[in-house]
């Protein structure tokens, strides 16, 4: 009983903090619907092929819904090498991933978001060529996926909290 009673009065705060569920109403909420509503725009090179197709993923884009938004993505994907060994060899790489992006509403043309996102990642340099190209290859594909994961969390607070009233 006093379990209870203790978890009805803790909870109590937390009703009245005003946060919200960002995908409350499921497929028919607002959100949802607004991110079914993204067009994303083809982007270039490998690492672009990649971004997309988890943006369209998460976007829910495949969907029949009429498009009001074009996401317009720009990278740059980065690799160097970050450690050296006595005899001049890379022994370790960096990977970055970074990614401007711009919302742009199709009705009026206005520019709704422009943001910046990025991830990086440490790959080893081993004496296997092919395991390192894997490893690469690898990064890659988790870097394109985080900052997918980004750029779909921002358009989504963005879309939750009303686009920008035009000038």
């Amino acid at each position: 009983m006093k379990r209870l009673a203790l978890a009805l009065a803790l909870s109590l705060p937390l009703a009245a903090c005003g946060l919200t569920p960002m995908y409350g109403g499921g497929a028919g909420g607002t959100v949802a619907q607004g991110l079914s509503s993204v067009d994303v725009s083809p982007i270039e090179g490998k690492s672009g092929w990649l971004v997309r197709n988890a943006l369209t993923d998460r976007l829910g884009a495949g969907g029949q819904s009429a498009k009001r938004y074009r996401l317009d993505v720009r990278l740059d994907d980065k690799l160097e090498g970050l450690g050296l060994l006595s005899d001049d060899t890379v022994a370790r790489e960096r990977r970055t991933l970074r990614a401007r992006y711009q919302l742009v509403d199709l009705e009026s043309g206005q520019i709704v978001l422009d943001e910046t996102v990025g991830s990086d990642a440490g790959i080893d340099v081993t004496s296997s060529e092919y395991a390192t190209i894997a490893a690469e290859q690898a990064a890659l594909e988790n870097l394109a996926k985080e900052v997918a994961d980004r750029i779909v969390t921002r358009v989504a607070l963005k879309l939750r909290s009303g686009p920008a009233p035009a000038p």
